[in-house]
């Protein structure tokens, strides 16, 4: 039987008589950690993409092999999902994040070692990218033990806002680490972020019983909670949602260099048009969390996914670099929808199944990108780029209409209504 030793275990969390706040999440040492984790890992992992790149373009001139450097990150999402989500419920969530930022110190620091083939080297990159969703579905499913009540869509919140801010952060500390020292020494510099995220994480935060016992083949467990999560009619909906709206969200971004250029605005334009909708999204975060409560953000969760990709209609107009920015700024503003997702779809999990529906959430959400990009990409080679993007915001819209409208759904969010137990008991039709 699994064992039930902190607050996290007693299924959905309650709703909170006081809503949490950034300052009352901030407040809690254990997440303070985890922060400064995340922003060591991450900054290490761009450094590490960013190297590779570079590195693997200069051995062998190949632009396709460079690329891979960067792609061969995201690939194995699903398949470290698939595989191994159960690791997140069946081993305690501490160890399972020291293990992940050790294993990803011992593979930045494998990959410094001189005249290690190309070949090898996104071997390691693939190690990489599947250990990574394992790592952040263990994270997200224990921050509702260690947060208090109602703090877990704000402590997601913050993730992503300094996940989002330290990837400029790590590209920048990776170019200049480049200027100074050879390729081997900043992947080495690397490892030692990863070094040191696991060692606070080790001693910043407390271990917690595991969910669900050991024992048996996780991949079979992992595959089998897969399936127990999809079946689960109130999480359908849900994980759709934390899906295919970022998927078709990132048309702008794809194609912000090929807009650019039909523009006349060059690289500078681009660069524009690439932070217009982070700086909306990290505008729309801030807003959201600090002067909306709790049942605000639930009740406007579909409506603020709905802004993501009205703005988007607008390229059909084929708009200037400044009004194309503008929209792109308006439409970031919709991307804090997902702070009301993370609460349902936390609310709708089962509790010995939450790791693996966190997991398979951010798996699907990365991997969902990906396919994005490349989708955007592909319809580019025979539309204009304004209207693969109005197309994409059209698309997006269509999505809303399937997942969050028609009969059952809640009048609170415009989604299916999932009871606030584990086990929902009334599916939607």
């Amino acid at each position: 039987m699994p064992t039930h030793d902190s607050p996290g275990h007693r299924g959905a969390p309650a709703v909170p008589a006081r809503p949490a706040s950034y300052r009352t999440v901030l407040a809690v040492p254990e997440f303070r950690a985890l922060l400064l984790a995340q922003t060591l890992a991450t900054c290490g992992g761009v450094v590490v993409q960013l190297t590779l790149s570079v590195l693997v373009y200069a051995r062998t001139g190949s632009a396709l092999l460079a690329s891979l450097a960067f792609a061969l990150g995201f690939t194995p999402y699903l398949f470290g999902a698939a595989l191994l989500s159960a690791v997140a419920d069946r081993y305690p969530a501490r160890d399972v994040l020291v293990a992940c930022q050790a294993l990803s110190c011992a593979m930045a620091a494998a990959m410094a070692l001189p005249g290690l083939p190309v070949p090898a080297l996104l071997a390691l990159v693939l190690v990489l990218g599947i250990a990574a969703p394992v790592f952040q579905g263990a994270r997200a499913a224990a921050l509702p033990d260690l947060l208090p009540a109602g703090g877990y869509p704000l402590g997601r919140s913050l993730l992503r806002l300094v996940s989002q801010s330290t990837q400029v952060a790590g590209f920048a500390v990776g170019g200049l680490l480049l200027l100074a020292v050879p390729a081997g020494q900043a992947l080495l510099a690397s490892a030692a972020g990863f070094a040191v995220a696991t060692l606070v994480l080790r001693y910043g935060t407390r271990r917690r019983a595991a969910r669900l016992p050991a024992g048996g083949s996780v991949a079979r467990a992992s595959l089998a909670g897969v399936r127990r999560v999809l079946a689960v009619p109130g999480l359908r909906p849900l994980l759709l949602l934390t899906w295919l709206p970022p998927a078709l969200a990132v048309a702008p971004e794809a194609l912000a260099a090929p807009y650019a250029a039909e523009l006349g605005a060059g690289p500078g334009g681009a660069a524009l048009l690439l932070c217009a909708a982070p700086a909306g999204s990290v505008a729309g975060e801030l807003l959201y969390g600090t002067l909306l409560s709790p049942r605000t953000r639930a009740r406007l969760l579909v409506p603020s996914a709905v802004l993501i990709f009205v703005p988007l209609l607008g390229f059909a107009f084929r708009p200037g670099l400044m009004a194309a920015t503008a929209l792109l700024v308006l439409s970031g503003l919709g991307y804090p929808y997902a702070m009301a997702l993370d609460q349902r779809t936390l609310e709708a999990a089962p509790a010995e199944l939450r790791g693996r529906t966190l997991t398979l959430a951010l798996a699907g959400l990365m991997a969902g990108q990906g396919l994005g990009f490349a989708a955007a990409g592909a319809a580019a080679e025979f539309l204009a780029p304004p209207f693969v993007v109005a197309g994409a915001g059209l698309l997006g819209l269509v999505v809303l209409a399937f997942c969050g409208g028609g009969g059952g759904a809640d009048a609170r969010t415009g989604i299916c209504r999932v009871p606030a137990r584990p086990f929902p008991q009334h599916p939607c039709p």
